[in-house]
Parts: structure tokens; sequence; C-alpha cells
């Protein structure tokens, strides 16, 4: 019977070992980064959904990071600055998306309260292009 509670014991402590150690490999939920003068996006999106985020932007209007953000005494991008108008004009570009896609494709919310893509996008009509004047891009304002 001794023998019997010994090998229970063993094995009861391996299990835990084994299972304690799958727990502690799995990575870490982190709780969002404190974002200064987020006003348009959620606070709860983290780093990595936020760098998505304003990778995509960047590629809908064919530009980089400071073509919004306004460079900071030590010459990196200071991403809380509201100098640059054009970041001003994409929080208001986002909300018109936002309120376009909720009322003509009833796009809901996901659980950070952004809204689920559907409808349009940045993309839909800058076409790669920071400016999209006339509501046709170079291409085809060229062939007319």
């Amino acid at each position: 019977m001794i023998t019997l509670n010994k090998k229970l014991l063993i094995t009861m402590g391996l299990s835990s070992l084994i299972v304690f150690g799958a727990v502690a490999s799995m990575p870490q939920e982190t709780k969002a980064p404190e974002y200064k003068n987020l006003k348009v996006l959620s606070k709860k999106l983290t780093h990595r959904q936020l760098g998505g985020i304003m990778d995509q932007w960047a590629k809908a209007l064919g530009v980089r990071c400071n073509f919004c953000h306004a460079r900071g005494a030590d010459g990196k991008n200071d991403f809380a600055s509201d100098a640059k108008p054009e970041k001003l004009m994409a929080r208001e570009m986002f909300k018109m998306t936002a309120k376009i896609n909720k009322k003509y494709f009833k796009a809901g919310k996901d659980s950070l309260g952004m809204v689920m893509n559907s409808g349009i996008a940045c993309v839909t009509c800058h076409h790669g292009t920071s400016h999209p004047e006339g509501g046709m891009h170079h291409e085809e304002a060229e062939s007319k």
C-alpha cells in the first residue's frame, strides 16, 4: 500500500511539473501599452495591432510614418504630436469610413471597439496615393 501511494505521489509530482512547464512557456497576455493622444482608435490595442493598422493605412496611401507623424527634437517620429494636419485628416477619414461602413454595410464592432472589416477602407479611394484628387487615381486621370 505504501508503494502505491509513493508511485501516485511521484506521478502527480511529475504531472504537476509538466503542466507548470507548459503554462510557463505559453505566451503571456500583455496589457495594452499606455498610448498618448490616441483619439479614434481603441486604447485597448496592443502595440502589434496598432502597428498593423498603421501599416495598412500607410500602404493604402503609399506613404511612410512621417507623412502623418511629426519629427520630435530627437529626430524620431513623435507619434503623440498633432503638429501635422495630415494626422488630423487621417482621424477624420477614419471616422468617415467607420460611419459609412456602419450605415451602409452594417459593420459591427469587434471586441476592441474597432469597426470590423467590411465595406470600404482607405484603399477604396486612395489606391496607394496620398491625395486622390478628383476621385480618380493618377493612371486613370492620365489616360483620359
